[in-house]
């Protein structure tokens, strides 16, 4: 994402989390669209030939790229927010009852129909430091759970 004041915000406090508070009810879909947007994934894997359209497969097709931004710490770190964040995106479309929630510290995470919340952040930053566990792999343990 290209919001001005974010990008401000990021070059006074560096490497530190984005956090999102407080969605309502109302604003739900519109919080979803923006944890969605992941625009760094979207761009890697574009120049790589892979269509992030928010299928399972494609999940997959993200294991497959070649780790190149672990070379760049300041890549590194937004890129397991983005993986994380296009991770919970394929989840709340594809496992049913599944929805974003917000921890009070703004944490996104998926809530699960039975309750239980998946930190899709961590394993996004998990992957994009060493490629473990894939994010379709991943999926795959959380859908069945």
């Amino acid at each position: 994402m290209k919001i001005p004041f974010v990008d401000q915000w990021r070059k006074r406090h560096g490497d530190a989390a984005l956090a999102v508070f407080g969605p309502g009810a109302e604003d739900a879909e519109g919080v979803a669209e923006l944890l969605a947007e992941c625009e760094l994934l979207r761009t890697q894997a574009d120049d790589a030939g892979v269509e992030l359209d928010d299928s399972i497969a494609s999940l997959a097709a993200l294991d497959q790229l070649v780790p190149r931004w672990r070379e760049d710490a300041d890549a590194l770190h937004w890129l397991g927010n983005d993986a994380g964040l296009y991770l919970g995106t394929v989840m709340v479309h594809h496992v049913p009852g599944a929805a974003w929630a917000i921890w009070p510290d703004g944490q996104p995470v998926v809530r699960l129909a039975s309750g239980r919340d998946i930190d899709v952040v961590e394993a996004g930053h998990a992957w994009a430091e060493s490629g473990a566990p894939e994010l379709s792999q991943f999926y795959a343990e959380t859908a069945e759970s």
